[in-house]
């Protein structure tokens, strides 16, 4: 289907959203403009993958995909670099890369990458828009999509528009949202949560080159986009094309929550980010028909339905498993899967074209935005579970195994977040002898396993397949020190790479982990995205489990998320069935022992 034909399918639902949100034609023929600029230049391998994926709309969800996040200089120095590097990516068996934040910023005060200076301009430490184009085109000649992050909600403000509204551009003033006294700024102060109450307290900034107040929602130096503007919703649209048709195939939508602002509200998942983000997807559709978006929505889990829009007007096709992560590390350190089994189940009753990146960590920390209401449902004390998880995770409480450290701690609240690398994080750094190492890599298993077995996209964090421990020395550096999330981004040791291909270190068993899921996965009937998956009781408040089921196949993934031995019992499982991963036999309607943390990919069949 060319061009014009996919305009035409979205031309009326595009045109009345936008008139209705702008009224405006005028932009709306410029949108329309920039729309048929971006088809007509569209590179004639990027229309044969759209042409592809247009037959097969699931791909980012098929049993092969596995994504893998990093930064580009920490994993590769630069874009030429990492392009020199994808040999190990296709080794680790990545279909889909996630590059942390590679645009334009300014040199201090840029939040790791997320204070853009230039929509179509990149860091020119990692390199040129040239280089990334480059290396999109390796990756996609390699089966892996670029997934880039897009920062829709705000700009740094040493952003065009925000150096010439400093000069007093009324044009470039009114690309944020700028006012001349504090009366409206203290009206949206009534409603408006502050997102780093200790760190960047308040919701606006004040500049004294303009002699007005900014929203600046995250950072001071972060000016919130004034999407009441038409221009800026343009501008964001244009950018995101020239992006596609340098190769980006899947978009990051940063903080996509927070793109709306009305008085007398939270400023959160208003209706209007969802117009916005139906837009977007008409638009890609329309022009590149291959590029998915997938969403940051770090909220609560009702909130997530609506930003899959619904089978008919779809919006985001992948969103964030946060929860899903929270929750993992929970069970974890108490040893307790309810939680875990109610979240998932949540999850799982989301619309059927509802589908989430699963991963175990990320470049982020770990928030214990645990469900306040089931904890208090199943007798657990938010306020105690939440520290009793920091003080485990940071390995103050007695007996933990865990090394890392506290983000944005409130002694007033007793908030705090978690940080360090998915390998400090399970043991392995404290690990003194052979025991306790062996412990460790059985929760990585655990962990890993579980993120493999959810519905959806299984995501590794870069570093983790060879067991990357926590860079302390990010305290030497003073761009870094005040920010503890450094903590678990380290440079990626290539040493321990190369151990990764020696049988029997730990680099080589972490490795084989994640490849042994993958392989359990690629091909299978039962990790397509059209097969059903359920949890199942186990009997055991300690022991998680997955059914899945599709093609007359069934597995069940069974979890032991205790360091003791623990017994299981599947009803409606009747007979025997093969481990996937180990061999062994089990009939699981009747009961079974695990050993500490052990998993099972239970199946009715020989793989």
């Amino acid at each position: 289907m060319a061009y014009p034909d996919r305009f035409m399918a979205v031309k009326d639902e595009l045109e009345w959203l936008y008139m209705e949100l702008y009224g405006n034609r005028d932009m709306l023929l410029e949108l329309e403009t920039i729309m048929a600029g971006a088809a007509a230049s569209r590179k004639a391998e990027l229309n044969g993958l759209d042409e592809k994926r247009l037959a097969d709309p699931q791909w980012f969800l098929r049993s092969n995909a596995v994504g893998e996040t990093m930064y580009t200089n920490l994993f590769a120095g630069t874009f030429k670099g990492l392009a020199a590097k994808v040999g190990y990516l296709k080794k680790l068996g990545i279909t889909y890369l996630h590059l942390m934040p590679f645009l334009k910023t300014p040199d201090k005060d840029n939040d790791g990458g997320f204070a853009v200076s230039d929509f179509l301009d990149t860091d020119r430490k990692l390199g040129t828009p040239d280089d990334v184009e480059a290396l999109a085109d390796v990756l996609r000649d390699n089966g892996i999509s670029l997934c880039m992050d897009f920062v829709m909600n705000h700009t740094s403000d040493e952003h065009e528009w925000a150096m010439k509204a400093k000069e007093g551009d009324p044009k470039a003033q009114d690309m944020y949202m700028t006012f001349p006294d504090r009366t409206i700024p203290d009206e949206f102060e009534r409603t408006m949560p502050e997102v780093f109450p200790e760190t960047a307290p308040g919701n606006f900034i004040y500049s004294e080159e303009m002699g007005r107040w900014v929203l600046s929602t995250f950072y001071p130096k972060q000016w919130d986009l004034n999407y009441h503007n038409p221009a800026v919703f343009n501008a964001i649209a244009e950018a995101m094309l020239i992006w596609a048709n340098r190769g980006v195939e899947v978009f990051r939508l940063d903080a996509v929550p927070y793109i709306w602002k009305e008085l007398g509200t939270n400023c959160r998942n208003l209706p209007r980010v969802h117009t916005i983000v139906r837009m977007i997807r008409l638009i890609l559709e329309a022009v590149a028909p291959s590029v998915i978006l997938k969403g940051e929505v770090v909220m609560a889990p009702k909130e997530l339905a609506a930003y899959f829009g619904t089978e008919e007007k779809p919006e985001c096709h992948l969103l964030y498993g946060v929860s899903a992560m929270v929750n993992i590390w929970g069970a974890l350190a108490s040893e307790d899967i309810r939680l875990l089994k109610c979240q998932i189940e949540d999850l799982l009753s989301l619309p059927g074209h509802s589908a989430f990146v699963n991963y175990v960590r990320c470049h982020d920390d770990i928030g214990w935005g645990f469900d306040e209401k089931k904890e208090a449902e199943l007798g657990i004390d938010p306020l105690l579970h939440k520290i009793f998880q920091y003080r485990f995770w940071s390995g103050e409480f007695p007996g933990s195994y865990a090394c890392g450290g506290l983000y944005n701690y409130d002694p007033e609240t007793e908030d705090a977040r978690t940080v360090g690398t998915t390998a400090s994080l399970i043991g392995l750094e404290r690990a003194s002898d052979a025991k306790e190492r062996e412990m460790a890599i059985r929760r990585f298993r655990l962990i890993y396993a579980t993120v493999f077995a959810l519905k959806g996209l299984p995501l590794i964090n870069s570093g983790d397949e060879i067991g990357m421990l926590n860079d302390e020395d990010y305290v030497l550096d003073p761009e870094k020190k005040d920010d503890s999330r450094y903590l678990h981004r380290p440079r990626f040791d290539w040493d321990k790479e190369r151990k990764a291909s020696r049988n029997g270190t730990t680099e080589n068993r972490l490795f084989s982990i994640i490849t042994d899921l993958e392989g359990i996965r690629n091909g299978s009937p039962l990790f397509e995205p059209e097969a059903e998956v359920f949890t199942w009781d186990s009997h055991n408040d300690k022991v998680f489990a997955l059914r899945r089921r599709n093609g007359g196949k069934t597995l069940l993934a069974v979890f032991n998320y205790s360091h003791e031995i623990q017994k299981a019992r599947f009803e409606y499982f009747t007979g025997r069935y093969h481990d996937l991963l180990t061999g062994r036999e089990v009939e699981p309607g009747l009961w079974f022992e695990l050993s500490p943390y052990q998993v099972l990919f239970l199946a009715d069949y020989e793989a």
